[in-house]
């Protein structure tokens, strides 16, 4: 039985320059960014953004990989990026984000089709990487 009340806080992505990183899932994605300016002031270890009131990625810095000892192994994540991370989106947030990553260039894949997901087949979705090869796909359902 799984237990309905969960409910996703957070991911992880490893990145070379967060403060660019932030740049880019602000400006291309539209997620609006968290920290950055007390990370680039030294007091905060790592800036995120936010997905929902309820959701953020955090863009950690590669160079913290080495101090990752919370588990045996977990600094070899460094480099590896998860497969991918989904957003889902209404309709008109789905164009704007496809539209903002045309005008900078992004490659972004063909249209998919009722593609299963958490809320069952999506209408449209497609992949885009950011600038640290984080692939993440873009959805909406009807």
């Amino acid at each position: 039985m799984t237990d309905s009340t969960a409910r996703l806080d957070h991911v992880v992505l490893w990145v070379r320059d967060p403060i660019a990183a932030a740049g880019f899932y602000e400006e291309a994605v539209g997620l609006a960014p968290v920290r950055v300016t007390d990370f680039a002031a030294g007091e905060a270890p790592f800036p995120s953004v936010r997905v929902n009131e309820e959701t953020l990625l955090d863009l950690m810095p590669l160079t913290m990989a080495e101090r990752m000892t919370m588990l045996p192994g977990a600094a070899d994540s460094s480099g590896h990026p998860v497969n991918h991370v989904c957003l889902s989106l209404p309709a008109d947030g789905f164009e704007a984000l496809r539209g903002r990553l045309e005008e900078r260039s992004v490659p972004v894949t063909d249209f998919s089709h009722d593609s299963f997901g958490a809320r069952g087949p999506a209408r449209r979705s497609f992949y885009f990487r950011d600038p640290d090869g984080n692939v993440l796909e873009a959805r909406h359902y009807d």
